[in-house]
Parts: structure tokens; sequence; C-alpha cells
């Protein structure tokens, strides 16, 4: 299931006796770990709230892991027993854990909190007894549903388009939302409305936002917006190698899609993106012409590869891409 379901989960289901709970948003991990332990219900959580690492689950690890999952617990109806970071291979899955998940204990709630997956490690997505939480980077309407609700709970009725911008402002980052939603409920007082003007306003954009916009008002040739945005961002401890990069592949990914047949869909799976990024940058590509943008990609790739040997100055090989892009 998708983290934004287990609530409902626990509900309507109760609790299930191993969880996997896997993903890189730590926020969404740290969330679903604290929602199952408040539906244990735990008075003593010093005495049945047990953790142990990765390291920690090698050879008598595994032996004292399955003692932990077995023992009773200590005044409470409940014990919870925490493997983070723990990437058993398949023989030991099948020798220490397989025979627990298929009988485990009924007063034990196992999780398993991995940030993702490993080389040589058993896929636990798919083994019987195990109930998958996916703490995956979701797609940007789902968080700004689920914003939605983050903001509902800190008294703030939301606009969708407000909710769609900080999503992007905050680089689909979970944790930042939610601070970014705290922060506007302490400006803007209870029972208030965030619109879009209150998001530009007082929310914080991630540097990849700014990047995102810089390489949009490249693509639009505007060289007032450029120039602001670029400013704002050196003037905010940005490095000149950083701004560089950042055009050298946003030209880049106009010559591929403009280099590449087939439908966006085709070429986004091609290219490992969205199918919106792909229409956008195709749109932006046609803009310019297929020969100006492989013209711009080698020049800026050349000045980048030169400022990176100490053939050029960064100041200057940014400013000689910038010159690239105005007004050649």
């Amino acid at each position: 299931m998708k983290f934004v379901q287990l609530a409902k989960t626990l509900k309507e289901e109760g609790l299930a006796p191993v969880y996997l709970i896997e993903g890189e948003e730590a926020y969404f991990r740290d969330h679903a770990v604290e929602s199952i332990r408040t539906a244990c219900r735990l008075s003593n959580p010093a005495l049945n709230d047990a953790r142990c690492e990765g390291e920690q689950l090698r050879g008598e690890g595994l032996a004292a892991l399955r003692r932990a999952l077995e023992t009773l617990p200590f005044f409470d109806e409940k014990r919870i027993v925490r493997a983070c970071e723990f990437y058993p291979t398949e023989r030991e899955w099948e020798t220490y854990l397989r025979p627990y998940a298929e009988n485990p204990a009924p007063t034990t709630v196992f999780l398993i909190v991995n940030a993702g997956k490993k080389a040589n490690a058993a896929d636990l997505r798919k083994k019987k007894g195990v109930t998958y939480v996916d703490c995956s980077r979701e797609s940007e309407e789902t968080l700004s549903r689920w914003l939605f609700g983050v903001a509902r709970r800190q008294g703030l009725a939301m606009d969708a388009d407000a909710a769609s911008l900080m999503v992007r402002y905050c680089a689909q980052d979970a944790a930042r939302m939610k601070l970014e939603t705290e922060k506007l409920a302490a400006i803007l007082g209870g029972n208030a409305r965030v619109d879009r003007a209150a998001v530009e306003a007082y929310v914080a954009k991630d540097t990849e936002y700014k990047i995102y916009e810089l390489t949009q008002a490249a693509s639009r040739r505007n060289f007032a917006l450029f120039s602001e945005i670029l400013s704002d961002m050196l003037g905010k401890g940005s490095d000149e190698y950083a701004v560089l990069a950042a055009l050298v592949s946003h030209y880049r990914t106009l010559a591929e899609v403009s280099g590449i047949t087939g439908s966006d869909a085709e070429v986004a799976k091609t290219l490992g993106v969205k199918p919106y990024a792909v229409q956008k940058n195709r749109e932006a590509a046609a803009r310019l012409g297929k020969a100006r943008v492989q013209e711009l990609y080698l020049s800026l790739y050349g000045l980048s590869s030169g400022a990176k040997s100490g053939l050029y100055g960064k100041t200057g090989a940014l400013f000689a891409a910038i010159a690239k892009i105005f007004f050649s």
C-alpha cells in the first residue's frame, strides 16, 4: 500500500504482524513507524519498542532478532521490534525469517524500515506474510492532496494552485512541506486561507526549483528574468560551477528530446522522465530550433569542461555561457 493509505488501513483493518516500510522519503518512513506505534498503544515504550540496525543483523544477530520477535511484551498488549536498514539475503530470509512471517507471534509487530533495496538482498515486498508500505516519493498530484490534509490539521484552507506551487517550491520533499505549512500557520494565523500569493511570499524555494526557473528563463531568452534569478542564487550561496552544470544539463536534455522520434510517452520511458516534462522540453527545443539547441549544448559543455580543468575561471565560463545563450 502507499504511505497515504496506511492510516485508513490501520483504522479499518487493524495492525498487521510484519511490515516492510520502504522508500527514499524519510518523512513518510518516520511517520509510518509513528502511526504503527500509536496504533500499538504502548504505555511502556522503553521496554516494548526494540530497535536494531542493519550491521547488527548478521550471523548471531539474526538469531537474536528471532528471540526478540518471540519475546512477550511487558505490561503492554503489543511489542514492537524494528530492524532498520535490514537487507537479508534470500538464504537468511528462508532460514531465520520466513518461518516467523508465516507464523508470527500474536503480540509482536515487526517493522523492517529501509530506505531502498540492495543488490543480492531478498525482495521482501513479495514475501508471504509481509505488508509493504511504499514510502517512495509521490507524484505532484498525490502530494498536493496530502498537503491539503496537513494544512487542514494546522487550521488552514489551501487553494489547489497554492498546494501545487508549494510542492514544486519544496522539490516534493514531504518534510519540508510540513515545516513550511507550520510556518504559514504561524504567519497567517488560524482559519486563514493559503493562496498562491502567500506561497510566493513566505515559502522558501528549493535550489532545484530555482534552477528550473533559471533554465526556463534561458529557453525563453528572457534575459531580465534570468539575471534576476541568477543574482538571487549567487547571492544566496549557489556556486558558478553548479549553475553552469545546470545549464549544460538543460540544453543536453533539449538536444536529446529534439533528436529522438516517438510519442512523448515513448521518449519519457527511454529517458526515465515524465511525459509532461518531455512535452515541455520539446516545446522549448522547437522554439530554438534543433541546430541552435545542439550548438548551445556543445558550446556550454566546452565551457563547463574548460572551467573544471582550469582552462577558464568559473565566473568567466558562466558569463561566456550567458553570452552564448542570449547574445550570439
